[in-house]
């Protein structure tokens, strides 16, 4: 039976990745569930893929700073631009920060596959078990057993099922007695308790807000829906939150003070959002909406709620609407290095199978590329 010098597990962004920027000189084999590579890939980001933002920074992400702050050094946004660059992948920059194929997400992936064509791709094999004997990693599908020197777990998390992500990554982990936190749904969007009901007859209503969660505030849109909330806001807000209060500025470029004094005007009127969003907020903080002019000094208190409107979320969409997984293998049992396991040598962790995550915004794509070009120099 051939033994490869190195098996990646997944063939996704950070498997190809990793592939790709593995020395010629080495055999290397790529197996994936899927029959085709780079699935959750092609259709990220409407099919244009957001590869990585503007500022890549390490207040975007939750997990070990000092990990991410050395694989991005080797590794930046800067190298990523490059390298798309000189295989001429056009990208667009939307909203002054996020990165996107100006195409199709085809484009990236063809690179990928183009620069990786020296890895043979073992595709449609369900993988079930890594074993390592004698040095020699045998790994077990629901197709066949495929032996390794090296092997690479690029896994990724468990959202998106339809794509057959899976816990496999933690499985194999565990089944080697390497610590893992659990997978949670992230960048998700958030159930409400009965007292916040009223957002969901907004459902298809959108607004810019500042949303504080733990010790981070969130910038973007939030959209109401029919389950609860979402939009880019609470999506990376969702990273953060993990039981108990977060706050909404829905007037975060306003005054409400300001906007209302001595205005003759209804307040919903004045209020500088769809009106069926301000007389719901004038609801929800028990506010009639009146004459400006006519508000009391209890009205002015409960207006400024607006500017921090806190409630507790009931949970979240869970895994099906989830745009990535948290958690994964925990970082301190990885060599901040090479990432390779400190308990068994010749095993590799990468991308979204390691406890790193980021906020939406192509971190996520950036670290999965960053933490396979990393892997790969060491593997080299």
């Amino acid at each position: 039976m051939k033994i490869y010098d190195v098996i990646i597990l997944g063939a996704g962004a950070s498997g190809l990745m990793c592939a790709a920027n593995l020395s010629k000189k080495v055999s290397v084999a790529l197996i994936d569930v899927n029959d085709k590579v780079a699935k959750k890939l092609k259709i990220s980001g409407g099919g244009k893929c957001n590869i990585t933002n503007i500022s890549v920074e390490l207040a975007h992400f939750e997990g070990d700073n000092l990990l991410i702050s050395k694989v991005f050094k080797k590794f930046s946004r800067d190298d990523l631009l490059d390298f798309l660059e000189r295989n001429r992948v056009e990208l667009e920059l939307r909203k002054g920060r996020y990165y996107f194929c100006k195409h199709s997400s085809d484009d990236i992936i063809e690179v990928l596959k183009r620069s990786a064509k020296n890895a043979e791709m073992i595709l449609d094999n369900k993988i079930e078990s890594v074993k390592k004997n004698d040095d020699i990693f045998a790994i077990k599908t629901d197709k066949d057993t495929y032996k390794s020197k090296k092997v690479v777990v690029a896994t990724g998390g468990a959202s998106f099922k339809t794509l057959g992500a899976s816990d496999i990554g933690l499985q194999i982990a565990k089944s080697f007695d390497i610590p893992v936190k659990e997978f949670l749904p992230a960048l998700v969007g958030l159930t409400l308790q009965k007292e916040q009901f009223w957002m969901k007859e907004l459902s298809g209503l959108s607004c810019f807000v500042h949303i504080k969660v733990a010790d981070k505030t969130i910038n973007e849109e939030m959209l109401f829906a029919h389950k609860g909330i979402s939009g880019p806001a609470i999506l990376s807000a969702s990273l953060y939150w993990k039981k108990g209060e977060m706050s909404i500025d829905f007037l975060p470029k306003e005054n409400i003070l300001e906007l209302i004094k001595g205005s003759k005007k209804l307040i919903s009127s004045v209020i500088p959002l769809p009106k069926r969003l301000s007389k719901a907020l004038l609801n929800a903080v028990n506010v009639k909406d009146k004459e400006c002019l006519k508000l009391t000094l209890e009205d002015k208190k409960a207006l400024l709620i607006l500017h921090n409107y806190a409630f507790s979320p009931a949970g979240n969409f869970g895994f099906t609407k989830a745009e990535v997984s948290s958690g994964g293998v925990l970082s301190s049992e990885l060599d901040f290095e090479s990432l390779e396991s400190k308990k068994v040598k010749g095993l590799y962790f990468i991308g979204e199978v390691v406890d790193i995550t980021g906020e939406l915004g192509g971190y996520n794509f950036q670290w999965a590329f960053s933490s396979a070009y990393y892997c790969s120099k060491n593997l080299n």
